[in-house]
């Protein structure tokens, strides 16, 4: 027992070891390695964590932000063009009907002789509950020029009218003439 009791004395022995002033300075420096190791873990790298995710989320929510302006112009674009088309469509003569119109406008065009055939046709449109207006015509031998002239005058009219189909093919002697089916189409009151 005597040597198991000798030994654990020097194992005690060897722990109360005493230090000279530069070992301790190694051992404090260590601990202050340490510290200042779990201080960038504990407290600094979390503040930089959370940094970026608020950076990341800023420019996440700038882009949300650029996304309703971009929307707020097109909504404030397409509020603009309803209210044209709306006082377009006021302004309108009341007994205005489409064929009508088409048929006075080859007219002051010079294509009314061209015309092979006018079919009118209505529906209403959707659930708005608008009557939609359709001709389709068909020019035969007509001049580029005066096809050209009918068609600016049909887009460009202040009634609403649109061309929603347009078929063109070469005709007369030598492909000079054109023949063209137009489908027109226009919103009515009903």
């Amino acid at each position: 027992m005597s040597t198991q009791t000798s030994g654990a004395a020097s194992l005690i022995g060897k722990f109360n070891i005493t230090l000279n002033k530069r070992e301790k300075i190694a051992v404090f420096g260590a601990a202050a390695v340490i510290a200042v190791f779990i201080l960038i873990q504990a407290v600094i790298a979390p503040v930089f964590e959370k940094r970026n995710a608020l950076e990341k989320r800023l420019i996440s929510r700038q882009a949300v932000y650029a996304d309703i302006l971009k929307m707020q112009e097109e909504y404030r674009s397409m509020q603009h063009h309803a209210t044209i088309s709306s006082s377009r469509f006021e302004s309108r003569p009341s007994n205005f009907t489409l064929f009508s119109f088409l048929d006075r406008l080859a007219g002051e065009t010079g294509v009314k002789a061209n015309i092979s055939y006018m079919r009118p046709s209505s529906a209403i449109a959707g659930d708005s509950g608008l009557k939609l207006s359709r001709v389709e015509l068909r020019l035969q031998d007509v001049a580029v020029r005066d096809l050209a002239a009918y068609l600016h005058g049909i887009e460009t009219s202040d009634n609403m009218v649109v061309v929603r189909r347009l078929s063109i093919n070469k005709s007369g002697p030598q492909n000079s003439l054109l023949t063209a089916i137009i489908q027109a189409e226009t919103i009515e009151a009903s």
